[in-house]
Formats: C-alpha cells, structure tokens, sequence
C-alpha cells in the first residue's frame, strides 16, 4: 500500500486509541522510512502527550498514555548483540498494560515475542512525500486497526 505521511500519521493514531494493549509493533525500514513517524502517530492517539522524540540515543523511552496504559518505544540499531536487550529490561516487554514499538527489532533477532506485529516502510523512489508500507501478522497478536483501504 502506498501512503502519505499524513495518511501513515492518521492510521498510526487509529492504531493508539483503537488498540487494548498489551500490543507489540515491529517497526521495519530504512532511516528516513517513517518509522520514528509512525510510532509517534501511535502514541498520540494512545494518548501521549509528551513529545516523544527518537529514542536513537537513549535506545528507551517509556510514555504515560492516559490513565491505565504505557507506550514503550523502542530503537534498536545501536545494539550490538541480543545480549544487550536484556539489560534494558526487555524479558519485561509487553505487559497487559504496553504498547510495544520497536524500531531495527531485526537487532533483537531470536528474542522477539511469540505475537507481533511486522509494520514494513519503505521509500518509494522519486516521490519523497510517499511511502510503501506492508503489515504482516506474527503469531497471534491483538487485532491491529486498519487502513481506510486494506493494507497487504
């Protein structure tokens, strides 16, 4: 499916306030792609109200969404190896009450949970305003809001 970043923005936000956690995104894409974008969108409508910048430095933010939830986002592509996952706390990851977004999650090869989803970006060449983006269902994770038109 192709998108605009404003049409990713608003899905995003349908994602954040339609979703019952726990919930966990796998964010794929080159830099630039929309990631840091999308998971944003995500936590806005799960009502963040911090602003959430990339957590590239700090590889973990943790976000109050309303009164019962939490956004956990995440950017993986300054770890190493899986064994640095652990002492962020990642055997945690995913409470009832988490929404789990995980940028670079193929640096957490082997460790992710059993029930996920895969958001794939990509660029699409010549149209830096668009991008090509692709969902796919690992195990049995929750019900995931849909695009106004059906996403692949």
């Amino acid at each position: 499916m192709r998108v605009t970043e404003e049409e990713l923005g608003r899905w995003g936000e349908r994602i954040g306030a339609s979703t019952e956690p726990p919930l966990t995104l796998a964010l794929v894409g080159p830099l630039g792609a929309g990631k840091s974008v999308l998971a944003r969108a995500i936590g806005r409508g799960a009502g963040v109200v911090d602003v959430m910048p990339s957590p590239s430095y700090n590889i973990l933010f943790r976000y109050a969404a309303g009164l019962e939830h939490e956004v956990v986002h995440l950017d993986l592509y300054r770890v190493a190896s899986v064994d640095e996952l652990w002492e962020l706390g990642w055997s945690a990851l995913g409470a009832a009450t988490e929404i789990v977004l995980i940028e670079w999650p193929e640096r957490a090869e082997g460790a992710m949970p059993y029930d996920y989803w895969v958001v794939e970006l990509s660029l699409v060449e010549g149209e830096p305003s668009l991008r090509d983006v692709s969902v796919e269902r690992v195990g049995a994770p929750p019900e995931l809001a849909g695009f106004p038109v059906a996403l692949s």
